[in-house]
């Protein structure tokens, strides 16, 4: 069983998966992301040590 693989009608009630998905939005990896909001929360705290 483990051989075929799970396949789900083409009319799966409305539910897509995210790699069926195509956009022409900016795609950002979730680690980037991550990274600027601690470069964003670092350099808020050296503004505000230095006021």
């Amino acid at each position: 069983m483990a051989d075929h693989p799970i396949s789900t009608p083409p009319s799966s009630t409305g539910i897509t998966r995210f790699y069926d998905v195509n956009s022409n939005a900016i795609q950002l990896d979730p680690m980037m992301v991550v990274g600027f909001t601690i470069a964003l929360i670092i350099i808020e705290l050296l503004l505000q040590s230095h006021l």
